[in-house]
C-alpha cells in the first residue's frame, strides 16, 4: 500500500511538472517567437532538457550514479528548480495583466473595424447594402456596365467575388467589405487610410503587438527571477551569518550564566557545497569563541568516500567543552553509521541516544526519527530517562517534531534544525504544516524549542526569505 501511495504521489508530481513546463513554454517561447525560428527551436529544446537535468540531479545520488556525474548535473538541474518556482510565480502574477490587456486590445480592434465599415469615409452608398452583407460583393465596375473594373477586382463577370475576399472568416472580412464598397474614383491613398483601422486586430490600444507585449511580460518575469535566484545563490555561497539568542533556564546555576552554545545544522555537504563551504562554517563558528558546539544533523548528502575530503575542515572546530553531533534524516540516506564513525575521527562526539553530564547542566542527544527504518530511531528514555531532574537539560534533536517527547522527559531546551526556515519563499508556509516551529525560539510547556534555519541548502543552492545562520545560544540563569 505504501509503495502504491508513493508511486501515485510521484506520478502526480510528474504530471504537474509536465503541465507547468508546457504552460511556461507557451508563454515564454511560443507567444514570443516566430514559428520555425532558431530562438523557438532553442527554447523548445531547453523546455525538454532542463526538467530532465532536474530529475537527474534529484535521483542521481539515490540511483548510485558516479559522484562526478552528480556534480555535473547538480548545478543546472537544481538551479532550474529554483528558477522554475519563481518564474512560475512571476508569470502567474502576469496572467491577470495579460487578460486585461487582451480584452482591451480586442475591444479596440472591434471598434476600429466597426468604424471602418460604417464611417463617412468608407464610400458606401445606401443601395450598396447587399454588397456589404456579402450578397453581391462585386467590384464597382461590375455593377455599372461600361465602367472599367476597379484595380484588384476579378474581371470574370458580374457577381464574381473580388480577390480581397480570400481568407474571409479569419478576421479579414472588414478589409474585404471596405475594398468591395469603396468609391472607385477615390485616390489610392484614401483606400489605404480607410482600411487601416481594420487591420488592428493583433495590436493593443497603444499600438503594441501581441507578440511584443508577450516579450515585455516574459522579459520582466525573467529579469525578476534572475535577480531573485541570483541573490539567493549568493547568500548561500557567501556562507551563514551569526545569530545570537539568549535563553533563560530556570534550573541553570549562576556559574553557567552566559554559557555559549554554537548551534549549526543542515550543512548539507554534497555535489554542490563542498570543502570551501565547510571551511567558511568552521571559521565563522570559531570566531564566536563558543563554550560548546552542537552540530544537529543533516551534515551530508553522500558517502564518506565521496564527501570525506569536504568534511575534513571540521577537525578545526574549537570550543572549551568540545563539539557534539546528532544524526539528521539525510545521514540515513547517506549511510548513517559510517558518518557517525567518521565524525568521531574528526574530533566530534556523536550522541546516539546518549547524555553527557557537563559541569552545570546535562547535554543529551537522540537519533533522528528517520533512523526508525533501520532500527536506530530516537530513544528518549536512554537519553533522558534516569537523569537528575534538578539539573537543567539541553537536548540535541534534528527534527522539531519530537518536542512532545522532550517535554515529556523534562528537557529544558531542545536545539533543532531540519526546516531550513522554508529555504525558498513561500516554503515556510509548507514547512509550518509539518513542524511545530519553523524557525526561532518558542515555548512548549516547561520546554523551550529553538530551531535554526541551517547553514547550507538542500537541492537548489538558493535561499529566499530564509537566510542561513549559525546561532550562538547564550544560556541565562535566573539567579544571575
Amino acid at each position: 500500500m505504501t509503495i502504491l501511495l508513493v508511486a501515485a504521489v510521484a506520478l502526480l508530481v510528474l504530471a504537474l511538472l509536465v503541465l507547468v513546463h508546457r504552460w511556461l513554454w507557451i508563454r515564454l517561447v511560443r507567444d514570443t517567437t516566430a514559428p520555425g525560428g532558431a530562438v523557438r527551436r532553442t527554447g523548445t529544446a531547453l523546455a525538454f532538457a532542463l526538467p530532465l537535468l532536474s530529475v537527474a540531479a534529484l535521483v542521481g545520488g539515490r540511483a548510485g550514479a558516479p559522484f562526478w556525474l552528480e556534480r555535473t548535473v547538480a548545478w543546472p538541474g537544481y538551479l532550474w528548480l529554483a528558477v522554475l518556482l519563481y518564474l512560475s510565480l512571476a508569470m502567474l502574477v502576469a496572467e491577470p495583466l495579460r487578460a486585461v490587456w487582451l480584452r482591451r486590445s480586442n475591444g479596440a480592434a472591434a471598434r476600429a473595424a466597426s468604424a471602418g465599415t460604417a464611417g463617412p469615409g468608407s464610400g458606401a452608398q445606401p443601395d450598396a447594402a447587399p454588397a456589404a452583407e456579402g450578397e453581391a460583393a462585386a467590384a464597382p465596375g461590375a455593377q455599372h456596365p461600361g465602367v472599367p473594373p476597379a484595380a484588384g477586382a476579378d474581371p470574370s463577370g458580374p457577381g464574381a467575388e473580388p480577390r480581397f475576399r480570400e481568407g474571409a472568416g479569419r478576421g479579414t472580412a472588414p478589409q474585404a467589405t471596405l475594398a468591395a464598397t469603396a468609391d472607385p474614383t477615390a485616390p489610392a491613398g484614401q483606400h489605404a487610410t480607410t482600411a487601416g483601422p481594420a487591420t488592428a486586430g493583433p495590436t493593443g490600444t497603444s499600438g503594441v503587438s501581441r507578440r511584443r507585449f508577450a516579450r515585455i511580460v516574459a522579459g520582466t518575469a525573467a529579469a525578476a527571477t534572475a535577480g531573485t535566484v541570483g541573490y539567493g545563490t549568493y547568500g548561500v555561497l557567501r556562507g551563514p551569518r551569526v545569530k545570537r539568542v539568549q535563553v533563560p533556564l530556570a534550573k541553570l546555576p549562576r556559574a553557567a550564566h552566559g554559557f555559549r552554545i554554537a548551534v549549526v545544522s543542515d550543512i548539507h555537504l554534497g555535489p554542490i557545497l563542498g570543502r570551501a563551504h565547510t571551511t567558511r562554517i568552521v571559521d565563522t563558528i570559531n570566531r564566536t569563541q563558543p563554550d560548546l558546539i552542537a552540530v544537529v544533523g543533516d551534515l551530508v548528502d553522500g558517502s564518506v568516500e565521496d564527501l570525506g575530503p569536504a568534511a575534513e575542515p571540521l577537525r578545526g572546530l574549537r570550543s572549551r567543552h568540545g563539539s557534539y553531533f546528532v544524526t539528521g534524516n539525510h545521514e540515513y540516506f547517506s549511510g548513517a553509521q559510517q558518518w557517525v564513525d567518521h565524525v568521531r575521527e574528526l574530533g566530534l562526539t556523536p550522541l546516539e541516544n546518549a547524555r553527557r553530564e557537563l559541569p552545570h547542566f546535562d547535554l543529551a542527544g537522540v537519533n533522528d526519527v528517520a533512523g526508525e527504518s533501520e532500527g536506530h530511531g530516537p530513544d528518549f528514555r536512554a537519553a533522558l530517562g534516569d537523569r537528575d531532574r534538578t539539573r537543567s537539560a539541553v537536548l540535541l534533536a534534528h527534527q522539531p517534531i519530537v518536542i512532545d517527547e522532550a517535554v515529556r522527559y523534562g528537557a529544558d531546551l531542545q536545539l533543532s534544525g531540519h526546516t531550513h526556515g522554508g529555504q525558498l519563499w513561500p516554503g515556510e508556509y509548507v514547512a509550518a504544516l509539518a513542524n511545530p516551529t519553523v524557525a526561532g525560539l518558542e515555548r512548549y510547556g516547561d520546554t523551550q524549542l529553538y530551531v535554526s534555519r541551517g547553514a547550507g541548502a538542500w537541492g537548489p543552492p538558493v535561499r529566499v526569505g530564509a537566510p542561513s545562520d549559525i546561532t550562538v545560544v547564550e544560556l541565562a540563569s535566573y539567579q544571575a
